[in-house]
């Protein structure tokens, strides 16, 4: 993953303006659910969307729950994330806040197909927003923290 330069120190000083935002003190846990609200920007489940699309509900939430973890979809400048509830509550967390990442980044909605049906895939944009949403569910402060107090892997996981 290459990061344009700085864009590391830019990621954590969000998650900081984020956390003094909601009054989250620097080493707490951040709730992706309580962010979204936050931003405004509406979740729904893949779960909820049954009745609408049955068999793309069933395929991802069933067959192949690796192949989609979430979306935003867009309706002029609104927002919409929805999400695979079929993933473990961590691994929710981590789809919700890279989405929620994409917002606070400011990047451009692009169409999900190219004009041959290819998906289209900006891997910049990707690697921004998976870095800057670990950076939101675990700031730098929570990071070291983690090591000083010698939380073992599961400890840090179930906390954070």
């Amino acid at each position: 993953m290459k990061l344009r330069r700085g864009f590391k120190k830019e990621a954590h000083d969000i998650s900081r303006e984020i956390r003094c935002e909601l009054k989250l003190a620097l080493t707490d846990p951040l709730d992706p659910w309580l962010l979204a609200n936050y931003l405004e920007i509406p979740i729904s489940t893949l779960s909820f969307m049954k009745n609408d699309a049955p068999f793309a509900a069933y395929h991802f939430s069933k067959v192949d729950t690796t192949a989609f973890s979430a979306v935003t979809v867009f309706y002029g400048y609104n927002r919409k994330i929805i999400h695979n509830d079929s993933h473990h509550d961590g691994r929710q967390a981590s789809n919700i806040a890279h989405e929620l990442s994409h917002a606070l980044l400011h990047h451009l909605p692009t169409p999900a197909l190219d004009d041959r049906g290819s998906r289209n895939w900006n891997q910049t944009v990707e690697d921004e927003a998976s870095w800057l949403g670990g950076a939101l569910l675990v700031s730098e402060e929570a990071a070291l923290m983690i090591v000083r107090n010698k939380l073992s892997l599961s400890e840090a996981a179930q906390r954070y």
